[in-house]
């Protein structure tokens, strides 16, 4: 049986069509300024060259001093700056800083959005949810189509190891370049799309390299409120071009304020915890000596999740130094018939920043009713029964013994949970405070197919 739900597609390129549409143009040629081969040659975009930091060593400079001042500042000056700008050319579907945004009351402090202009215009269309690996499809919308001017910079290692920035740098078609993309229909202020190698074509598939890439992107951006996500297919991802999210919101949010309790150690440093008194079960990483230490923790995880074909999001927090892993089963369960029609009519789609805690709602009484037994209900949908949970984190486990990354204790705790309260949300004045910078006018187990 093959499953499939039928979603609104989000439109994150204004140059992305209806699939009727997209056959349509195909071989009558371009016309416009794409990212493709017939409008590359001569293009010029931004270039940010990050440098490869190691977390302990990097602190230990900044303390002392020894950090030299970039030639830019990378979110505030260039990423947030460029998204203004993008802002006030009108290239955005929607004016998401005027979203009405509120913390609901209650001890965890969910964070609900409402968006009515996300979903608006657009016929649901039917996705399968039971394959997390599927071949990239270069007739379908993909992220070569985006017109250059959505493209806010490249982000590359730096060459000589210091931070460099080119404003205008050739797109060098031969070593596919990694660029960042504004997300048409924002999520938050500062949405945007981190697309590995773009022009290799990747399906939407972590590999060792493009999570460190996400990693270093965190890093350099330095600012806990800036967070990067990702989804798999299966887990609300909707083009099968690899991609990472990200935006800004100056509010903690609830799962990462969640408690945790210690599961394993590895010998790079690098603890794995699990989520305590949160509705969605998931896994927690962080240590180690540097950011390749802790991504290739994580990835591995990731690569053992598609390989066992578990679909899964991921969160990177706290400027790449904590990231959530959190296998989920709602879209299987959506297809399957078993999620109530009261979920299912608010149209939301847990996805990973839904599942962190930031809920966008897209009707205006779902908004105003907004509760924190509602939003546990929904993303309680979204979680692995405790003993499926257990059995991927025995996956997970001999994934990462397996590959040397040193594994020492990993092992599923049997320890009985402690009963830890979650910290209580950001009291009534949070409220009163700006999301943005003022610079801009219980589930059941789920089947997993093999």
């Amino acid at each position: 049986m093959m499953l499939k739900i039928k979603r609104v597609p989000t439109v994150v390129s204004n140059y992305q069509k209806e699939e009727s549409e997209e056959g349509a143009r195909r071989g009558g040629g371009c016309g416009r300024n794409c990212l493709n081969k017939c409008c590359i040659p001569g293009a010029k975009l931004p270039l940010y060259a990050f440098k490869r930091v190691n977390f302990v060593a990097d602190e230990k400079a900044l303390i002392v001093g020894e950090t030299p001042e970039p030639p830019v500042a990378f979110l505030d000056s260039l990423l947030l700056g460029e998204w203004e700008d993008r802002m006030l050319r009108g290239l955005f579907r929607y004016d998401v800083t005027a979203c009405e945004t509120k913390i609901i009351p209650g001890r965890y402090g969910f964070i609900a959005q409402l968006n009515e202009g996300r979903h608006l215009k657009k016929r649901p269309t039917e996705f399968h949810v039971d394959k997390v690996l599927q071949p990239f499809d270069g007739s379908k919308f993909n992220f070569t189509k985006v017109g250059q001017e959505e493209i806010l910079f490249q982000f590359e290692a730096s060459e000589d190891g210091e931070v460099q920035f080119f404003p205008k740098a050739p797109i060098d078609a031969d070593n596919s370049p990694n660029v960042v993309a504004i997300n048409v229909s924002p999520i938050e202020y500062g949405h945007v799309l981190l697309i590995p190698r773009v022009l290799e074509c990747l399906p939407q598939r972590i590999d060792r390299e493009s999570f460190s890439l996400a990693l270093y992107m965190a890093a350099e951006a330095g600012n806990p409120y800036f967070r990067l996500g990702y989804n798999s297919l299966g887990a609300f991802a909707t083009i099968n071009h690899l991609h990472f999210q990200a935006y800004y919101l100056a509010v903690p949010f609830p799962m990462e304020k969640a408690p945790t309790q210690k599961l394993a150690a590895l010998k790079s440093g690098v603890t794995i915890s699990e989520l305590v008194n949160y509705p969605v079960r998931g896994l927690v990483f962080e240590g180690g000596d540097s950011v390749q230490d802790l991504s290739n923790a994580v990835s591995d995880s990731c690569i053992c999740l598609q390989d066992n074909n578990i679909p899964y999001n991921v969160l990177i927090s706290d400027s790449g130094k904590r990231i959530f892993l959190l296998p989920q089963c709602y879209a299987e369960k959506q297809a399957l018939g078993e999620v109530g029609p009261e979920l299912l009519d608010t149209q939301v789609n847990p996805a990973v920043w839904e599942i962190s805690g930031h809920i966008v709602l897209k009707r205006k009484e779902d908004f105003e009713e907004a509760s924190e037994e509602n939003a546990w209900r929904l993303l309680a949908e979204v979680s692995l029964s405790e003993e499926r949970f257990q059995e991927v984190n025995a996956l997970i486990f001999e994934a990462i013994a397996s590959v040397g990354n040193g594994g020492q204790d990993i092992t599923p705790n049997t320890i009985d949970k402690p009963d830890v309260e979650p910290q209580a949300p950001e009291d009534a004045d949070v409220l009163k405070q700006s999301f943005h910078p003022a610079t801009l006018a219980g589930s059941s187990g789920c089947l997993v197919l093999q």
